[in-house]
């Protein structure tokens, strides 16, 4: 995608540095600032912090932090040690796990002085199969949207929730990538960006759709249903930090009200998401860990003061008692598709299977 007019990816390795190079994601959208990642303890805190975010990338970013590891020390315990560091970061996105375990059963086999460059291969091979996919999910995302695209050019109205563009990814994004796939067709597009409290990962959305062009309007989350009742929106497409094997789907906390808003005014709700974010292994939602995090990100509301200085302002008391759940599951029945690198398909067990039968197992 674009920064000022030039394509940009929201990762850059450096191989023969060892080290690799993220976009604080926590001072957007006010502050463009790049960060050098040259420790495994660095990388554990750029995901642990939600300096990146964004389940894709956490896994490109873990695999990335795994090689950076190896680099200092290639034992088996070193690599042991630091996959399950990397593993505790953060517990819902499925990706994560996905990644390291690719990256462990490429490098396990393998005498320690050949680890660290295998590993700065494989994670490499991620990254670019991270954008291959989400090309991929872009273009399946556009053509279950034919329908809903008049020949009279009339505005394709697009809802979504948190941030699964761009910078959730390497590139592209998963949910935000028809969008792109539309803009770029010529397509008219506009999207309803959902603030997405407590951390406001909308304002990254709406961000990164100004950077590429995209026409946009940030609402807050409470006014999602009212839009949808109006008739303002004709589809809302998320994207998702784990689904499970029957089509349940973890999201950034919020998205079962929209879905729910959704369905009751018979908009269709779609999920994009690629392969590593379907856990075969999770027979349903009940089954998925929420992550509840620190509650001084829903005490305190961040931004910039009169000055134009990052500042935090209190919204409530330190002692105030709050619960601050990231995720929240939408049952499989609310979704009208899963979009992935494979194709569309209905949110059930029978249709991922469909898309993976690789993944059937007596």
């Amino acid at each position: 995608m674009n920064i000022d007019g030039i394509p940009t990816r929201t990762l850059r390795a450096h191989p023969e540095q060892r080290a690799i190079d993220i976009i604080d994601q926590s001072c957007l959208p006010h502050v463009l600032h790049w960060v050098r990642v040259a420790t495994l303890e660095a990388a554990a805190h750029a995901i642990r912090a939600m300096q990146v975010r964004g389940a894709p990338l956490i896994g490109v970013t873990a695999a990335y932090g795994l090689a950076i590891a190896l680099d200092f020390e290639a034992s088996d315990r070193c690599l042991a040690e630091a996959a399950a560091l990397l593993r505790s970061t953060r517990p819902t996105a499925v990706n994560l796990h996905w990644a390291l375990a690719r990256m462990e059963a490429a490098l396990a086999p393998l005498p320690p002085e050949a680890r660290c460059a295998a590993a700065w291969l494989e994670a490499a091979a991620i990254a670019d199969e991270d954008v291959a996919q989400n090309v991929a999910i872009g273009q399946h995302g556009l053509a279950l949207w034919r329908d809903l695209i008049v020949a009279d050019g009339r505005t394709l109205n697009v809802m979504t929730h948190c941030n699964a563009g761009w910078l959730a990814t390497v590139d592209r994004g998963t949910a935000l990538a028809p969008v792109y796939a539309a803009h770029d067709a010529g397509v008219p597009v506009h999207v309803w960006v959902s603030e997405t409290r407590p951390r406001n990962q909308g304002l990254l959305t709406a961000w990164e759709l100004d950077q590429h062009g995209v026409p946009h309007t940030l609402v807050a989350d409470n006014a999602a249903g009212l839009l949808l009742r109006r008739g303002k929106v004709d589809a809302v497409i998320v994207g998702a930090d784990r689904i499970a094997a029957n089509g349940d789907v973890a999201n950034k906390v919020g998205t079962y009200l929209k879905a729910l808003a959704a369905a009751d005014n018979g908009i269709p709700f779609y999920v994009a998401a690629p392969r590593s974010t379907i856990d075969f292994a999770c027979a349903d939602g009940a089954g998925i860990p929420i992550e509840e995090r620190d509650g001084d990100e829903f005490r305190l509301v961040h931004g910039l003061d009169s000055r134009g200085v990052p500042s935090a302002l209190r919204q409530a008391p330190a002692a105030a008692d709050v619960a601050n759940p990231a995720f929240d599951v939408t049952p499989a029945w609310l979704v009208r598709a899963i979009v992935t690198e494979r194709g569309a398909c209905p949110a059930s067990r029978d249709g991922l299977l469909g898309l993976y039968p690789e993944e059937a197992h007596d």
